[in-house]
């Protein structure tokens, strides 16, 4: 095997196209092709290849070429984690501060019913390894339930409870106050599986009334950005995250002048955030 090839998922995500993930996908469904000729899921290559994503060349660089830059977004309830949505419906990617030559990524998801702390970076590879279940990155969650928890609820949570899709746990579990049905408490896990921590309570025979996540492995969701708004990380906080990763520090690029007008005026255009409509005749939760 040439020691300078490398997967093409790994470099179309390298160069802010999508995640891996996605990048195979995309590939699988005939959208990239190399020199000319399609590809095919498994396919190598080298910087010198000419490879273009939906008939558009894609400027292939090697890994330390790549600007890191990482943004944290705090996630109101009613948004999507796409980039587009057939219904219309709003995406967490609208309100991102605009790239040029390059693509925010999404490490992990939130579901259209959760808040919280997302991050998005330039950085396909770092993404892909912040994501990757064997890196084990701590995930926290505010959670309300409604309903009465007992302490062996907990202990079922934190031993371990098989789901659909396999076995899960938290590994940690705090209770943070409230009244009557309706008590918050802080949870922790080490994968991003769909609706894991609500399906966790809801093999309790409890339901979550709200979901909220505050932290991702290092990274806590602060007052810098409030809901609907993104801030750029540090060059410290990224450094810690690609520690995580495993990956070697990286400086942030400075934004041009150009890029800092830009991000200014899309900060400038926000839109408020309104609470998600429920539908006519839903309960009203309280």
């Amino acid at each position: 095997m040439n020691s300078n090839t490398e997967k093409l998922q790994k470099v179309l995500a390298r160069a802010g196209l999508g995640s891996r993930r996605e990048m195979e996908t995309a590939i699988s469904d005939g959208r990239v092709k190399v020199n000319g000729q399609v590809a095919r899921l498994g396919d190598r290559v080298e910087i010198r290849d000419r490879v273009s994503f939906d008939d558009n060349p894609v400027n292939l660089r090697a890994d330390a070429e790549v600007p890191r830059r990482v943004i944290m977004y705090n996630k109101p309830e009613g948004e999507l984690c796409t980039r587009k949505d057939p219904e219309g419906r709003r995406t967490v990617f609208e309100r991102l501060p605009r790239l040029k030559g390059e693509r925010w990524i999404a490490i992990g998801r939130l579901d259209i019913n959760t808040s919280g702390l997302l991050l998005f970076t330039t950085d396909g590879e770092l993404a892909n390894r912040l994501m990757h279940p064997s890196t084990q990155i701590e995930r926290e969650y505010a959670v309300r339930i409604m309903g009465h928890v007992q302490r062996e609820h907990v202990v079922a949570m934190v031993e371990g409870v098989m789901l659909e899709d396999g076995p899960a746990r938290f590994t940690d579990v705090q209770e943070f106050g409230g009244e009557g049905i309706n008590t918050w408490f802080h949870v922790v896990i080490m994968e991003g599986r769909n609706r894991e921590v609500r399906r966790l309570w809801e093999s309790q025979g409890l339901t979550v009334s709200r979901l909220k996540r505050v932290r991702y492995g290092n990274i806590f969701l602060d007052k810098r950005a409030k809901a609907g708004e993104w801030v750029e990380l540090t060059q410290e906080e990224i450094d810690d995250l690609s520690a995580m990763a495993g990956l070697e520090p990286r400086k942030v690029p400075s934004l041009t002048p150009e890029e800092q007008n830009r991000w200014s005026r899309d900060k400038n255009k926000r839109r408020p955030v309104r609470a998600m409509r429920k539908p006519r005749g839903a309960p009203h939760s309280r």
